[in-house]
């Protein structure tokens, strides 16, 4: 919708993981490097941790994308699985036909398959996405994967990919011998502000954009306060940011703009999120001094306070001598 606007020739900031888009901070051409390393090396086991939207499958989607066509990959993004099923989409990703009825004749048709890739000089690279969600009975069952070996190479590579919480379980003692035998490690952390300001100007490019300039400075420093430098946040918000900035015929997105739909995206806290608990700390005030005042003059919450006349009745008020020796 904004496209055309602002002479763009794609959209900018979608969310799909697309190669063609990669921008490499520090952090993901580190984590690129080492991957490459790692497969090039035979290294078995590798792990890939993260928060959530760093950029983690991208990054894996570009490792694809640069690997030799020939190179056998099985991409694992869903491992809530038995071990059977696990085993049956592992043969569908690795186009093996063989038949198999029994885990024994997967594993011995798997290890056929694995030792012709290495008389061919080819690299079988196993990828399971969103790895802190694998049990530990699979866990286990992809470390016995890392059994399949000659005495010289690992058959396969395999690669751990997931948030945090990965490590959390991984460093659990039942798991010491998967743990020992993850060879390398990294963790990707968002963007500072600079790879920030770059990746949007990027994105941009790509995108075909040839101005100056669709965000100003006020509007990256507020994108930064607003996302933290997820790439997955900084996507929606430009997103956002340029549609809003288009319906308001915006020819430039300062942080003002950037303010207004990061508070719609629940990003920010609003004013409404702010000052709702204040209004409920106040009504619990007033509810629990009415509750105590009730409670001393000993009647029903539901009683006529003094100096109102009860329906029933229409008595003058009594007058009540107070502490400082005047009525009330």
């Amino acid at each position: 919708m904004y496209r055309e606007f602002y002479g763009l020739v794609r959209a900018p900031f979608e969310m799909t993981p697309d190669p063609s888009f990669l921008y490499l901070g520090d952090t993901h051409r580190e984590g690129l490097a080492m991957l490459h390393y790692a497969i090039e090396a035979r290294k078995g086991f590798v792990a890939l941790t993260g928060e959530v939207g760093t950029g983690k499958t991208t990054l894996v989607h570009a490792l694809l994308s640069q690997l030799k066509s020939s190179t056998p990959s099985a991409f694992i993004f869903n491992p809530r699985l038995e071990p059977l099923d696990f085993l049956q989409l592992l043969f569908h990703e690795f186009d093996i036909e063989t038949e198999c009825r029994t885990k024994a004749e997967y594993l011995m048709a798997l290890n056929h398959f694995l030792i012709d890739c290495l008389s061919r000089d080819q690299i079988a690279l196993l990828i399971i996405d969103e790895a802190q969600n694998l049990s530990l009975e699979m866990l286990e069952e992809v470390r016995l994967l890392s059994n399949l070996e000659t005495p010289t190479s690992k058959l396969l590579q395999i690669m751990l990919v997931g948030q945090p919480e990965l490590n959390d379980m991984l460093d659990r003692p039942e798991l010491r011998q998967l743990r020992q035998r993850i060879v390398l490690r990294h963790h990707l952390r968002p963007f500072a502000r600079d790879e920030l300001e770059q990746y949007v100007g990027e994105r941009l490019r790509l995108a075909g954009y040839t101005g100056r300039g669709i965000l100003g400075s006020s509007a990256h420093k507020e994108l930064m306060a607003v996302t933290g430098g997820v790439p997955r946040l900084v996507n929606v918000v430009c997103d956002s940011a340029l549609l809003l900035g288009y319906s308001r015929e915006l020819q430039q997105i300062d942080g003002a703009i950037i303010r207004e739909v990061a508070s719609e995206l629940r990003l920010v806290p609003t004013p409404e999120s702010t000052a709702a608990p204040e209004r409920r700390k106040r009504g619990r005030k007033a509810a629990k001094a009415a509750a105590s005042g009730d409670r001393t003059s000993g009647r029903p919450a539901d009683a006529p306070s003094e100096g109102t006349s009860s329906p029933a009745t229409s008595k003058p008020p009594k007058r009540r001598f107070n502490w400082f020796g005047l009525f009330d």
